[in-house]
């Protein structure tokens, strides 16, 4: 199992999930798709926006929410949701954590949010505005559980092969 886990509800756009799959393998989360897709798996446009890193991506496929559950009944859920009055920050995240995200032309279902409100987070925005980019929102949420373990497992420094900082070049 997993410490970090994106799941995605129905989503519809395959240049966001091949985003979020290309964060998730970037630093080892697990991906979730639950059916129905908007798209073929091996749609070009998802693929693409992977890149080269669908080897090193840990991927699930579940046919509903109801699959999705009960293939992972222990798990605990942060559903993000522009409806929630809850911010991501104000959570300490625990490990194993899943967050999950709706499609992006409605968000997660209302009954769910309802049924979890306790667990429920937004990213904060500017009002009268609908949301942020599914990929964008993903990555903000990974990266904040990911703070919140002192980036553990990720490299602490950058690996140059032909810069160096000390050439002062720039």
């Amino acid at each position: 199992m997993n410490n970090l886990n994106i799941v995605l509800h129905e989503p519809e756009i395959p240049q966001n999930t091949g985003n979020i799959a290309r964060t998730c393998a970037a630093v080892g989360a697990s991906l979730h798709l639950i059916r129905p897709l908007g798209f073929a798996i091996d749609d070009r446009k998802l693929k693409r926006a992977g890149l080269d890193y669908w080897y090193a991506l840990d991927i699930h496929y579940y046919d509903d929410l109801n699959d999705f559950f009960s293939k992972n009944p222990a798990s605990r859920v942060y559903y993000f949701s522009t409806k929630s009055p809850n911010k991501y920050t104000d959570v300490i995240y625990p490990s194993p954590v899943y967050l999950m995200f709706g499609k992006e032309t409605a968000g997660l279902p209302e009954a769910l949010l309802r049924e979890n409100r306790e667990h429920c987070v937004r990213i904060p925005m500017r009002d009268g505005l609908r949301s942020l980019n599914l990929s964008n929102s993903a990555a903000i949420a990974v990266y904040e559980v990911l703070r919140q373990q002192n980036f553990k497992g990720l490299l602490e420094t950058g690996s140059p092969t032909t810069f160096s900082w000390e050439d002062n070049k720039l």
